[in-house]
Formats: C-alpha cells, structure tokens, sequence
C-alpha cells in the first residue's frame, strides 16, 4: 500500500511539474509575441528546456547564442554574459527585475498563480513596443 501511494505521489508530482512547465511555455510565446523590438525577434533563453521547446513550438525564431537574439528569457543571474547583457531580458524570477536594470518584464509565481509586471519606463527606453493585450501587465516601477 506505501508502494502504490508512493507510485501515485511521484506520478502527480511529475505531472504538475510538467504541465506549469507547458503553461509558463504557453505564457511566455504569447508574452514575446506581443512584443516589439525594431528588428526580427530572435529569442534566446539559459533554461534549455525552455529554449528547446519553444524551437519545437516553432512559434518563434530561436538562437542557440544569447549574442544573437534581440530577446533573452533569463532565468538565472549568473548566467548573463556581459556581450549579451545590453538584449532586451525578460527574466522569470521577480528579484531579476530589480537586479538588472536592462531586464523590461518578468514572468514569476507566486501563491501559485502566474504573475506578468512589463515596466513601462524600461520598454520606452528600449523602444520596445507592446501590443494593447499586454496593457494590463505595465508598471510604472518595480515594486
């Protein structure tokens, strides 16, 4: 009885990962492609899970080196180099928001609800332009 209870945790526990994963992916595609940046938006992002499905999405243009994207998803700190650091970065963790001033948006959970902030004086300084549906999301400042 364990042993099953155990098989069952593990199996829901697996699933629930899976499909967040799947609904931030889901989110993040509708997030970039309401986003402008004057030039093909390439993305490139450090989660290669991300990264990888959203190249078999084929929903956008991906790169395999963040120096060529116009748009990096950036999950972790340490993993922006400095040739890519002037990008448009939109993070998925809340404290990147304050921590890299380039960084326009970010995508982060919390009370396990997805929350999107695009800071409004970021993207005009990036002239990054945003579509209407994304109106919603802007902040004047981080919080």
């Amino acid at each position: 009885m364990k042993l099953l209870l155990t098989l069952i945790f593990f199996v829901t526990v697996t699933f629930a990962s899976d499909s967040s994963d799947n609904l931030r992916i889901q989110i993040l595609e509708k997030i970039i492609s309401d986003i402008s940046v004057n030039e093909e938006t390439k993305v490139w992002s450090d989660n290669k899970n991300i990264l990888n499905t959203l190249k078999s999405h084929n929903i956008l243009n991906t790169t395999d080196n963040c120096e060529d994207a116009t748009i990096i998803i950036l999950q972790e700190y340490n993993n922006l180099i400095t040739q890519c650091s002037s990008r448009a970065i939109f993070v998925l963790n809340y404290k990147l928001l304050s921590d890299i001033p380039q960084s326009f948006g970010a995508l982060f959970w919390k009370k396990g609800r997805p929350n999107i902030v695009i800071i409004k004086s970021r993207i005009k300084a990036q002239s990054i332009q945003v579509s209407n549906d994304l109106n919603p999301y802007l902040e004047d400042k981080v919080w």
